[in-house]
């Protein structure tokens, strides 16, 4: 039987090559939300007039008016319907009373279909319309045991009749196709159809409301509130709100959502962006109104998750019937839980669809950051649950605060419809999309394509859509001379495509029709495949990133290919070493996103970045893999000089032949990543590398690390980074600007370098002796001034502007003049402190320090005791009682510290010693 949509698809179109449909009825457009509903007939209008989808153990097809089903030129598509939803070949199809000339149309085909007025126990294929009113919970347990369902019919006029209001949630059809995700809409669907071709079947357009049920859904759930506070103790996610069913409730002054609700099947969700907004008492009012929502306004049992007590206690003062649950059970209304448990996902997205309603919060930063280079919108367990629904849990957070409720144009903010108004603004040319929709568009889908579309119509169509909008649009020549607003339209663009590529869109399928772009693809990179052996061991306790030598062409796919003995043990591969994201910057000289990582599990994987860069192979932490061989088709050798392995032969015919715009200098532990034409000036790597060896042997031996390093730092340059002149970090980053001081040996040498040292210091400084915020930006700098002495030989009053002796002296003056308050006490004048102990006491008691805290059992967390820790170990490293000093510079020397300290030797060469009264008060 078939089983994926297309396969489906093709089933149900076997031998279709038009439709005959009939010019008389008038159909409904059909709205489909569910992952497992896929269009079958589209018009020119990209409305969906036939469908099809899964339920449970069943299927059903689902027509947009009855008369379809009872037109003889529709025959072949009904035989293939037919016997697609048959659970078995030759099981029985039943007719209800209301289709009886369907009977003879399938019998003139070749199958055997009888009357049935009642389902009874029929085990096959059941046809009906879509307005009986006595069948409903039959039909859906019929389906759901396995049952195959044709029904048709059209719900405008049942509209007419009842209200335009009430379809989604009343019209007969939809009581029973809505848990496929398959609802009848009023809307009318455009005829002249005749001969169709049948290419048109799958061509949507892009839907994001229906009817006026979503308004009144939001003014239910909002009653009586007139803001939102949601300091209720935790840091909440921001939300995704993309389903043509979803509606956000509480945004922020950005759009950034942190309520939102939803309508799926014949049932009910409410999303809380973390768990506390569930239990707080000054939430009440709104949690009162939702779980009348979710209960549709009838009385019922509310089952709450055992997690959740205070929500329970909450709900039964205010005479609901509310009970603690382990779990989902039979028998209730509306169930409320966390987040964080996707154990029973099946089963809460049947409890909704059936008619459940579904109170659930929590938040998903801190699962991202626990599971780094994993997909927070497929990964995530509340995800698992939610997706489906029409929102997700995004692991960006959002600053908790007391809002105001979103007026009518903040709430009519939807993913759909910014999307629509974006592709209406491209095709057009002449309208504006509004800043803070832009902006927020350009997040959502982002994260939207991070949804796992593979084997989901609804997903791949919108990635679909998303591709012909940018094919049509073409690709900003973004640059430092040519940047771009981060709430333009070009942003937009560019995030789009980055993510469309992630997603796993073929580059060359997006960038056909671009034509001019910054993605030069007219270099063909060679289509043989090239070993590189690497070494799979990572003894440190970072992943390590392993240089590959090669360059992914941007907008070229490669393929990758490593034995099974090493797949799927957590090695991963990327492309590009720019890694800053620049979501955050207002304007921008490049994408966002340039680089992108993939899972190595399976032996064989294609991959691709629409902006190119260096391949490399991410090991993790820990790892003992060994010496190990990886492939890669379709990548270009880039420039790389490794220390005592690369000749100069080597190095100048690489250099001269290379393809690739970036390239590597490497030691065994420092790597550094810059431009190619940069790399052209350097006839011979060697001497500057040595420097920067003997420089990395002097950060380690300060820092009392081994050396080699466990794993080399990298300095990678970029032409927009996303904090400062430089950051640290792994890899550090710095601007173009600072490549030549990074290459030129006699420019170090004679005038120093003390950005890099300064970053490379941030990567030595451990939460054991470090004061934030006051020695954040201060004993980083002990590098700079040891390496610049040690290996550079250049003294620290010529390191540094801020370190010549007048420079000192005054900072010392204007800092105890003040009395020495511990707040002003940072960056320079923190750095003082240190650089007066040193000048007296060398540098060995820092490095005995440094080693000593590693192996510390236990250190205090806040600031006072972990100061103080320090005095008291400096102090019996150099056999001086330095309280009195660290006093002096104003840190918060404890009385049991000073009493402790007495017995050592007053400190005779303190320098603050005239600002010292020779009485203490303790």
């Amino acid at each position: 039987m078939a089983t994926t949509p297309m396969v489906a698809f093709e089933a149900l179109l076997n031998g279709v090559t038009s439709w005959d449909v009939p010019e008389g009825p008038i159909p409904c457009e059909l709205l489909l939300i569910g992952e497992a509903a896929f269009p079958v007939l589209v018009n020119k209008k990209g409305q969906v007039l036939i469908a099809a989808s899964s339920y449970g153990r069943g299927r059903l097809v689902v027509v947009s008016h009855e008369g379809y089903l009872l037109d003889a030129g529709l025959a072949p598509f009904l035989l293939n319907a037919v016997n697609w939803l048959r659970p078995s070949p030759g099981a029985p199809v039943g007719v209800h009373t209301s289709l009886k000339p369907l009977v003879t149309i399938l019998r003139g085909s070749g199958i055997e279909a009888q009357v049935q007025p009642e389902l009874g126990d029929l085990s096959g294929v059941y046809c009906i319309n879509a307005y009986n009113e006595t069948l409903t919970t039959e039909l859906v347990q019929f389906v759901k045991r396995g049952g195959g369902l044709l029904i048709g019919g059209q719900a405008w006029y049942w509209a007419s009749q009842h209200g335009c209001d009430k379809v989604l949630s009343r019209f007969p059809g939809n009581l029973v196709t809505s848990v496929a995700g398959v609802y009848f809409t009023d809307t009318y669907g455009e005829r002249g159809l005749r001969r169709c071709p049948r290419s048109r079947s799958r061509k949507l357009a892009l839907r994001y409301v229906c009817g006026e049920d979503l308004r009144q859904d939001q003014d239910q759930l909002l009653e009586g509130i007139s803001e939102l506070d949601i300091n209720t103790g935790g840091l909440p996610s921001q939300l995704l709100v993309h389903g043509a069913l979803a509606f956000p409730l509480g945004l922020d002054a950005s759009l950034g959502c942190f309520l939102a609700a939803a309508r799926y099947g014949q049932g009910r969700v409410v999303l809380a962006a973390h768990e506390g907004m569930l239990c707080a008492p000054k939430m009440r009012p709104f949690l009162l109104n939702a779980v009348r929502w979710l209960s549709r306004g009838q009385t019922g049992k509310v089952g709450v998750n055992t997690s959740l007590e205070n929500l329970c206690a909450l709900l039964s003062e205010h005479g609901l019937e509310c009970s603690l649950k382990p779990h989902l059970t039979s028998g209730l209304a509306v169930y409320c839980c966390k987040a964080y448990s996707d154990s029973q996902a099946k089963q809460l997205q049947e409890f909704v669809a059936e008619g459940g309603g579904l109170l659930i919060g929590g938040q998903a930063w801190w699962w991202a950051s626990q599971n780094p280079g994993h997909s927070t919108l497929a990964g995530f367990p509340g995800n698992v649950i939610l997706n489906c629904f029409g929102f997700s849990i995004l692991p960006q957070s959002l600053n908790p605060g007391c809002f105001p409720v979103p007026n009518p144009q903040m709430r009519s903010y939807h993913f759909r419809k910014a999307l629509s108004e974006f592709q209406a603004v491209l095709n057009q040319g002449n309208r504006n999309l509004e800043k803070s929709w832009l902006a927020k568009l350009r997040g959502d889908g982002a994260a939207f394509l991070q949804i796992p579309a593979e084997g989901v119509p609804a997903y791949m169509s919108m990635h679909r859509l998303i591709r012909k909008m940018l094919q049509l649009s073409g690709l900003p020549a973004v640059s430092r001379k040519n940047p771009v607003a981060s709430d333009s339209l070009e942003a937009t663009v560019l995030c789009l495509a980055t993510e469309l590529v992630h997603s796993g869109t073929d580059c060359s399928k997006l960038m056909q029709g671009w034509g001019t772009s910054t993605c030069h693809c007219s270099l063909d990179p060679s289509v043989h495949s090239i070993a590189v052996d690497i070494d799979g061991n990572n003894p440190g306790n970072g992943e390590c990133w392993v240089s590959t030598g090669l360059y992914v062409l941007n907008g070229q796919n490669a393929e990758v290919s490593l034995s099974e003995a090493v797949a799927d043990t957590g090695l991963k591969v990327q492309i590009g070493c720019h890694t800053d994201d620049l979501n955050k910057a207002s304007k921008l000289s490049r994408a966002p996103i340039v680089s992108h990582r993939w899972c190595m599990n399976k032996t064989k994987q294609s991959v691709s970045c629409l902006w190119g860069g260096l391949f490399y192979v991410i090991v993790p932490k820990g790892s003992k893999l060994g010496p190990m061989s990886i492939t890669i088709k379709s990548a270009v050798p880039a420039p790389y000089y490794k220390l005592g392995k690369t000749s100069q032969e080597e190095w100048k015919s690489c250099i001269q032949e290379s393809l690739a715009p970036w390239g590597e200098l490497a030691t065994d532990n420092i790597i550094l990543t810059v431009p190619t034409e940069n790399l052209r000036t350097l006839e011979d790597p060697e001497p500057v590398l040595r420097l920067w060896d003997e420089m990395m042997q002097a950060i380690a031996r300060l820092a009392a690390q081994p050396f080699p390093f466990h794993r080399p730092e990298r300095i990678v340059a970029d032409v927009q980074i996303s904090a400062g002149w430089m950051h640290s970090g792994y890899p550090i980053m710095c601007h173009l600007e600072s490549v030549q001081e990074l290459i030129n040996e006699t420019n170090m040498r004679s005038r120093g370098l003390w950005g890099a040292i300064h970053e490379l210091g941030h990567n030595q400084q451990r939460h054991g002796w470090e004061f934030p915020p006051h020695t954040t930006e201060a004993t980083c700098n002990l590098w700079s001034v040891y390496v610049h002495e040690t290996v550079l030989g250049i003294p620290r009053a010529q390191a540094h502007p801020a370190l010549s002796p007048p420079e000192r002296e005054k900072r010392i003056k204007e800092h105890l003049g003040k009395g020495a308050p511990l707040c002003n006490w940072n960056v320079w004048t923190a750095l003082e402190t240190y650089l007066q102990l040193q000048e007296v006491f060398g540098w060995e008691p820092f490095t005995q320090l440094f080693a000593e805290y590693q192996t510390l059992p236990s250190i205090p967390k806040d600031n006072t005791g972990k100061m103080n820790l320090w005095v008291r170990k400096f102090s019996e490293k150099v056999r001086k009682n330095l309280a009195p000093f660290f006093k002096a510079w104003g840190w918060p020397i404890q009385k049991e510290v000073a009493e402790s300290l007495a017995c050592l030797p007053w400190w005779e060469e303190n320098p603050l010693r005239v600002h010292i009264h020779t009485e203490e008060p303790w």
